[in-house]
């Protein structure tokens, strides 16, 4: 077990129902710092409602979530139980979230970009457009051709370059990825496969190993990024292991779920 300076998220025994039907039902899961995660798992197994209690969106019934603090010397891990929303908004500093439609907001792709920037940091234009042109230039951008343009302007390839983008922005520590190639042509798929890999090996101006969580169906994308899979089935941690062992596994809840793959990862929203 890696010493207690180097997890990023622990999540122990978490529990979660909701009108009475469970969800979560004892998920224990340590992620370490500079992991590349994917967390896969057929309809209804709790990837959703696992992600939303990680962010602070959900209480767990029983169990905890505790995540590094790296506004703090030394990252110590905090339990998000315990904090208000100041201090959870000091630790989403060093987080960005992609979301699986993006979730651009009208606009241009530069008032997309500073939002965050300017809502956490208060930083005027000036600031942020060097940052804002970098970003776009790492996702394979050419600032000047999109800065001003439309949300409504930009193909689906060009909106989730954006949207990884406006996560750079922030520098963050931390990148989860919501079904990032839903919905992508595999040209475009294979693109985003190569961003993230290089978006992970990259690190924050704090200088510690970036750590990337990947919800997907995406075999495609496993394969790429060879990450350790944790596989979610009946609210509960069923495999936890590499990508090698994951497609090698003759478990029997695992086999017919490698087979859907393919199949689920067609179908955008399917969680």
């Amino acid at each position: 077990m890696p010493p207690l300076e180097d997890r990023e998220i622990v999540i122990e025994d978490l529990h979660k129902a909701f009108d009475g039907r469970p969800v979560l039902r004892g998920v224990d899961l340590t992620i370490n710092r500079g992991e590349i995660v994917a967390i896969v798992g057929g309809s209804g197994c709790g990837k959703t409602v696992l992600l939303q209690h990680i962010f602070g969106h959900h209480q767990p019934d029983s169990g905890r979530v505790l995540v590094a603090d790296h506004e703090t010397p030394g990252s110590p891990l905090r339990d998000l139980a315990t904090l208000d929303e100041d201090a959870m908004d000091r630790i989403r500093v060093h987080w960005a979230i992609v979301f699986q439609r993006n979730a651009l907001l009208s606009g241009t792709v530069f008032h997309n970009l500073a939002l965050w920037p300017r809502e956490i940091h208060e930083w005027d234009d000036a600031r942020i457009m060097p940052l804002a042109r970098k970003a776009l230039t790492d996702v394979g951008l050419v600032p000047d051709d999109v800065l001003s343009r439309d949300r409504e302007e930009l193909s689906g390839g060009m909106a989730k370059r954006v949207a990884i983008a406006r996560a750079l922005v922030m520098d963050p520590a931390l990148v989860f990825y919501d079904e990032p190639t839903a919905g992508l042509d595999p040209e475009m798929s294979r693109q985003i496969h190569e961003l993230i890999r290089s978006t992970h090996l990259s690190r924050p101006a704090i200088n510690i190993p970036r750590t990337t969580l990947v919800v997907t169906h995406d075999t495609g994308l496993l394969r790429s990024l060879e990450p350790r899979v944790v596989m979610l089935f009946e609210g509960r941690v069923r495999f936890d292991g590499d990508f090698a062992q994951f497609l090698a596994s003759d478990d029997p809840h695992i086999r017919p779920y490698l087979e859907q793959m393919s199949f689920l990862h067609q179908r955008p929203g399917d969680r």
